[in-house]
């Protein structure tokens, strides 16, 4: 009895770590795609586009507390 029970929450953890995993990485895909927007509207330049992408969110706040 306290093997199924042992067994069911390394289960649980499991699905909470793809979860959690699976978040960032959605996360980090938008603020990257977030950022190359931004920067090539407000810059119009692609190798400005590229660079702030790969900053992605650290980008995105500082464009939301200049501008």
């Amino acid at each position: 009895m306290n093997e199924s029970v042992i067994e069911e929450t390394n289960t649980d953890e499991k699905t909470e770590n793809n979860i959690v995993k699976s978040s960032v990485k959605a996360g980090i895909s938008f603020g990257s795609c977030l950022a190359i927007v931004i920067s090539y509207t407000a810059w119009e330049s692609i190798p400005w586009a590229i660079l702030h992408g790969l900053l992605s969110w650290f980008y995105v706040v500082y464009y939301l507390i200049a501008h």
